[in-house]
């Protein structure tokens, strides 16, 4: 998207440059391997800004599509203050950033001032249209002044205001912290293409240089945010492994304190059948057989009391385990066992890969079932009516062995997960409708197990 103003895909705004850009990457080519946005305004060599009184009102700037986004559109309600400039941006109909390459990965609002600054002004979200908005204040005081931004390209190239942002791209999405080692070698990178310009080597030193900075910075992002999302799973799969065994232990006791009520009572039992026995000594045959009968009784409703007791506990744990999985998925409790419906909506269309969403999900689900030893998990993937029966019947299998392989990394035994695809079969739903054909692609999770009361088929 650009400025009606501008040949770029950039934002111009208060004698800096407000650019739009990519989260996973920069504008211009990092290195001859990485794919290019298909526009030819992206890749030209000039850069025009706009200038704003300062205190003298907002400033509405609209934006229109390039080649690469033709349907875009956006408008920038730009309020330049004193103690800082307002700007409120909304974008629509912007293509999702990874239909733009693969290392593209959300929208980021930056500023460049006059002096080569850059800032980041936040990440833009959109939503399934494309749709978007983002409401900041910018804080350089160099915003204040009307002035108007052209670089000078001819003394320090855009490989060179890509290689900062690029670097503070990856400062931004915590490499400083989750990459050290080579966000290091991305400043220290920068510094030396700085020093380049400084020292009026030969432009094509100064490009090289950049890229090279540019390709250590997005090293460094992508390992940070490999990095910080493994971290977070880690945490919420410790959170619900401990969340469940707390709960798993608070039921013990409850039933360990009902378990030695009953033995009490038994015993109480016993003892008045001991009395029961001797009195019946003293009585004629017909007394002593009634006692005796009445003996007889005692022990059977002690032992239904015991089978009772037994059942009861196995229910509650039943009870217990699926409302724990409800919190993480759909679980629906049946004769099979607890069944766990996994949406289609956590693979991508046709693939069996796990979404970030769906490694979240199981990696709880793995920490409950954890706490709860003896169960069994069946997986069973299915699929709608489209497509071949073959290719469905080797697609189900394939997401119900993606799904089985991540719960064994996850910790658990691999001898008690099975995994079965079973294409288009069991529909729950229509599958004339697209509707119901949603609801038919999914994989289950069948939980078993004596401990709740359901034996492994």
């Amino acid at each position: 998207m650009k400025c009606k103003h501008s040949a770029i895909l950039q934002f111009p705004v208060i004698s800096a440059l407000l650019v739009l850009g990519f989260g996973g990457g920069t504008l211009a080519e990092q290195n001859t391997n990485q794919p290019q946005v298909p526009d030819a305004d992206v890749i030209s060599k000039s850069i025009k800004a706009i200038g704003y009184s300062l205190d003298s009102g907002p400033t509405n700037v609209a934006f229109v599509g390039t080649t690469a986004a033709p349907n875009a559109r956006g408008e920038a309600k730009v309020d330049a203050k004193t103690g800082g400039t307002k700007i409120e941006l909304k974008v629509s109909g912007l293509p999702q950033p990874t239909t733009l390459g693969a290392e593209f990965l959300t929208y980021v609002l930056w500023t460049i001032t006059p002096d080569g600054s850059t800032t980041n002004l936040g990440e833009i979200p959109i939503d399934k249209n494309g749709d978007g908005k983002l409401t900041v204040t910018a804080q350089s005081q160099k915003l204040g002044n009307p002035l108007a931004l052209t670089p000078d390209l001819k003394k320090v190239p855009l490989d060179m205001y890509e290689a900062r942002n690029a670097v503070e791209i990856a400062r931004a999405r915590g490499a400083e912290k989750y990459a050290p080692d080579i966000f290091n070698k991305a400043t220290n990178s920068l510094q030396m293409a700085e020093n380049t310009i400084s020292s009026s080597a030969d432009r094509s030193q100064v490009i090289t240089a950049a890229r090279q900075t540019m390709q250590f910075a997005e090293d460094a992002r992508a390992l940070a945010t490999e990095r910080e999302e493994a971290e977070r799973i880690q945490k919420e799969k410790e959170a619900a492994a401990a969340a469940a065994a707390a709960k798993a232990k608070a039921e013990a006791e409850a039933q360990a304190a009902t378990e030695a009520q009953r033995q009490a009572e038994l015993a109480a039992a016993r003892e008045a059948q001991m009395k029961a026995e001797a009195a019946a000594q003293a009585a004629d045959q017909r007394a002593k057989a009634a006692a005796e009968q009445a003996a007889l009784q005692a022990k059977e409703q002690a032992a239904k009391d015991e089978a009772a007791g037994a059942q009861a506990a196995t229910h509650a744990l039943r009870e217990q385990l699926l409302k724990q999985l409800n919190e993480v998925l759909q679980t629906t409790d049946t004769p099979r066992g607890l069944v766990v419906n996994m949406a289609d909506v956590l693979f991508q269309s046709g693939k069996y890969d796990l979404s970030s969403e769906a490694q979240l999900k199981l990696a709880k689900l793995s920490g409950i079932i954890q706490a709860h030893p003896g169960l069994n998990l069946a997986i069973e993937g299915y699929t709608d009516i489209t497509g071949s029966a073959d290719f469905n019947l080797k697609l189900s299998q394939q997401r119900a062995d993606a799904v089985r392989q991540f719960l064994i990394s996850q910790g658990l035994s691999a001898n008690a997960i099975t995994s079965k695809g079973l294409g288009d079969a069991d529909p729950v739903a229509d599958n004339d409708t697209a509707a119901g054909r949603q609801q038919n692609r999914r994989v289950e999770i069948v939980v078993s197990g004596e401990v709740i009361g359901v034996k492994l088929a």
